[in-house]
């Protein structure tokens, strides 16, 4: 079953005492698994494929990659960790949480500059010009760029096209990179800044232009088993998402294998 976009530690915690609860003669526990909120369509589809295995479905917790990296730091219990970028994977890592061996970076994205789906400009992304005629004095949408990896990315690239001086002080901060989202499906802000799958999914954008991949920081998704792992299908899981088999469900939703 897949659960709130952002949860609470208090949540996690309920959790997994509630599965301590079952009793031995049931079903194995479900691994709980901490994913990134760019991931929530293809991991659900990864976790319906596991259940088609014979296998019991996982329990899928959504938000952005820091505050699940914090909760986890925190000493929220959990299974697995699927972040969206190296940093957040590197910094649970460093606080020890992480069984060692586990770490696989097996999922790439692209960044782009979404709009509404009435809306058919394309906006050059490859220098600054463009892109600030596109958005005027208008807000830009983005998932926090001081801590979210959609957002760290979203801030280098505007660096590195020379935007960001200009258009910092028109962005709304969003939670995570879904929040950013759905700003722009909302019309609250006519662009944001996202990941292509992320515009995929949704109806209400379309993709206005693609930042160039030297732009920003490599996007890459690492997925590692913590060692407050307790369920038994924890591991298997994991061997799972980053087979050729579970890489095939990423692609269909527009991810690349690594």
């Amino acid at each position: 079953m897949a659960v709130s976009l952002v949860p609470t530690r208090r949540w996690l915690l309920a959790a997994f005492g509630t599965l301590l609860a079952v009793p031995a003669h049931s079903a194995p526990r479900a691994p709980l698994v901490l994913a990134a909120a760019s991931l929530q369509e293809s991991m659900n589809a990864a976790a319906d494929a596991w259940v088609q295995m014979g296998h019991v479905r996982p329990i899928l917790s959504f938000a952005a990659s820091s505050a699940l990296a914090r909760q986890i730091q925190s000493g929220a219990p959990a299974d697995l960790f699927v972040s969206a970028d190296e940093p957040w994977m590197d910094a649970v890592d460093k606080a020890g949480k992480l069984a060692p061996g586990t770490r696989t970076a097996f999922l790439g994205n692209r960044l782009v500059l979404a709009g509404a789906s009435a809306d058919r400009r394309s906006v050059p992304l490859d220098r600054a010009g463009p892109l600030l005629a596109a958005i005027g004095p208008a807000r830009l949408a983005m998932a926090d760029p001081d801590a979210v990896p959609a957002g760290l990315y979203g801030k280098a690239a505007l660096q590195k096209i020379g935007a960001w001086d200009r258009l910092a002080p028109q962005v709304v901060r969003a939670e995570n990179v879904r929040a950013a989202l759905a700003l722009v499906e909302r019309g609250a802000a006519p662009f944001g800044i996202v990941y292509a799958t992320d515009a995929r999914a949704s109806v209400k954008v379309r993709i206005a232009g693609v930042f160039p991949a030297g732009s920003h920081p490599p996007i890459r998704y690492p997925v590692a088993r913590l060692k407050t792992a307790a369920s038994p299908d924890a591991e298997p899981f994991r061997r799972f998402l980053i087979s050729a088999r579970g890489k095939a469900i990423f692609a269909r939703y527009g991810f690349t294998p690594l």
